[in-house]
């Protein structure tokens, strides 16, 4: 009997890291000086060049109008946020903690957004007093804001997370759709808007985010038109007019073997349609992308040493 060869999937090609005599190079430097300059093992290490191209193959794909935020909890690593900040539109934090860092690294307050489930009444108030736009996700902050605004004479800037009654098909991560810690449920978004109106709040607009880690074109476009969708919708009940609407991420990277890098030609183009409608449909809505991982994980290593080679039954370890 013959044997039929096997075939593997194998891992999308990681060759954004040159090499130079069997070594590898990091923002052009060889390793073995890099961890030389750290003075010790284990570290991380980023190249600012790959960051830059990142994002600049993004700004290619998407339409001029569009925002580009950096999702900072992807990673927080001060150096890491004081470089994005010059190279995107704005930033997304999601404790008080990040958005010092944010406003250290040079952040615009006008361009910062706080998201997050668990927001502490301090860290709302840290928040007006930054000038920053907060994103609601439960009735509970909006007596807590209107409470910081009128102690500090400042409008609390507030856009509204909504929870949707759709998900982002194929996520990683699925954040809407069903139970969710996340955002405001669609359902009861009017209540909620009539609310905001009453509490004198600042209403800017909304936030849609339906799930993360996506390598399908498709579904993305999809929950990029449902969100735009259920925007323009709820409009109608806003005590203001949307200024800011946030279409989510969920762009994907290729983590495991088989996995295939996402095509960013049909989101550009998708992208480049709902911008067309907004111009009637939401004519003062700037639209926004955030992006986390997609921008920073891809440009970064975890960079430890070899301390042992031990086989085991045929298979070989390096113990690090």
């Amino acid at each position: 009997m013959s044997s039929i060869p096997r075939t593997l999937p194998i891992h999308a090609p990681m060759d954004q890291f040159q090499t130079a005599n069997g070594e590898l190079l990091v923002g052009g430097e060889r390793l073995s000086l890099l961890a030389a300059r750290v003075g010790q093992t284990p570290f991380y290490a980023y190249d600012r060049a790959l960051l830059q191209a990142r994002v600049a193959a993004l700004r290619t794909a998407l339409p001029p109008g569009i925002k580009l935020h950096y999702a900072m909890k992807a990673n927080p690593m001060p150096a890491v946020v004081g470089f994005m900040a010059r190279l995107v539109d704005g930033v997304d934090v999601a404790s008080a903690g990040e958005l010092k860092v944010a406003l250290d690294a040079g952040a615009d307050p006008a361009e910062i957004s706080f998201a997050g489930p668990g927001k502490r009444d301090a860290e709302l108030r840290q928040a007006v007093a930054s000038r920053v736009l907060v994103n609601l996700e439960s009735p509970r902050e909006i007596a807590v804001l209107q409470a910081a605004s009128a102690e500090l004479g400042l409008p609390a800037r507030v856009a509204v997370r909504v929870n949707p009654d759709f998900e982002l098909k194929g996520s990683g991560m699925k954040m809407g759709g069903g139970p969710k810690q996340f955002g405001v449920d669609v359902e009861q978004m009017p209540a909620l808007l009539a609310d905001i109106g009453r509490a004198g709040l600042a209403f800017e607009g909304f936030h849609l985010f339906a799930g993360s880690q996506n390598l399908r074109a498709d579904s993305i476009c999809e929950a990029q038109q449902k969100s735009f969708d259920l925007a323009v919708r709820l409009a109608q009940d806003a005590p203001g007019p949307v200024k800011f609407l946030n279409l989510g991420g969920g762009f994907g990277i290729p983590y495991f073997p088989g996995e295939q890098r996402l095509d960013l030609a049909p989101i550009g183009a998708n992208l480049q349609e709902i911008m067309g409608r907004a111009r009637t449909a939401l004519p003062q809505a700037e639209l926004v992308i955030e992006l986390g991982r997609y921008l920073v994980a891809e440009a970064g290593i975890y960079v430890t040493r070899v301390v042992d080679r031990k086989v085991s039954r045929g298979q070989v370890y390096l113990v690090t």
